[in-house]
């Protein structure tokens, strides 16, 4: 017997989707994840559709629970809000959700990610005469100070993955060894980098982003250079598992409704 896959699932995967299913696999067994909008919202989502139905999803904007199945335009979207078991305030959100630890994973995406995975979200250039002025730290300062563990997701070229970051908006793992402990932060802070190339992840002694995983078709050297400092490369690193054509047909599907 033969059996037929839709063409959504048939087409070969963009290094866009095998980033963003990459991600969703992250979340197997994962009770509760802080998500904003574009790739990280679309990949918890996935992650809840195809890994995990009993994922609580949270946005910054106070639902909890909430079970979209189109992609948020942002984190006011009104389904978010129809859709969540629970809706708090900002306030309430930071103080009682995010501050004490009560979420499980935080993703968090960023201009520019340095080998530390300290993270820019602020300004391109000079802070007082910025070449570009980005969106901000929001909240993420805090989310990656408190959250269990924190999953950056990022496109993997030498603008985005810097020597030195142009402002460090939101700290990863500051100087290295010991820095979270002295600033008295609760999370693990990030556990892993996810890019359209492979998944980067922190030497648990020197906490420098180490390459552990390539994604197929991408070898060692496209990954070394789009890195803008000399990146270490894990012994033997793992070749991302290719996406299921269940995985690929329920994220075509959400992209296109």
């Amino acid at each position: 017997m033969t059996v037929q896959q839709s063409p959504a699932a048939s087409a070969e995967a963009t290094a866009g989707e095998i980033q963003t299913v990459v991600a969703a696999r992250r979340l197997r067994g994962v009770g509760s994840v802080f998500i904003g909008v574009g790739r990280p919202s679309t990949a918890a989502i996935l992650a809840r559709m195809v890994h995990n139905p009993d994922l609580v999803l949270v946005y910054e904007s106070g639902t909890i629970g909430a079970k979209p199945y189109h992609i948020p335009l942002s984190i006011g979207d009104g389904e978010l809000a129809e859709t969540a078991d629970s809706i708090v305030s900002v306030p309430e959100m930071f103080n009682y959700w995010i501050g004490p630890g009560r979420i499980d994973v935080a993703f968090l995406g960023a201009a520019q990610v340095d080998r530390h995975a300290n993270l820019n979200s602020t300004v391109i250039g000079d802070y007082n005469h910025p070449k570009t002025r980005l969106p901000g730290a929001g909240g993420a300062p805090e989310i990656a100070a408190s959250c269990g563990e924190v999953i950056v997701i990022a496109p993997h070229t030498q603008r985005t993955f810097v020597e030195r970051l142009h402002f460090c908006t939101t700290v990863g793992h500051g100087d290295g060894p010991g820095a979270r402990e002295r600033l008295g932060f609760r999370g693990a802070g990030p556990t892993a980098v996810i890019t359209d190339l492979g998944v980067l992840e922190p030497d648990p002694e020197s906490k420098e982003l180490v390459l552990v995983q390539l994604h197929p078709g991408v070898d060692v050297g496209q990954v070394r250079e789009a890195t803008g400092w000399d990146l270490r490369v894990g012994e033997a690193p793992a070749v991302t598992e290719p996406p299921t054509g269940e995985e690929l047909e329920a994220l075509r599907e959400l992209v296109s409704r």
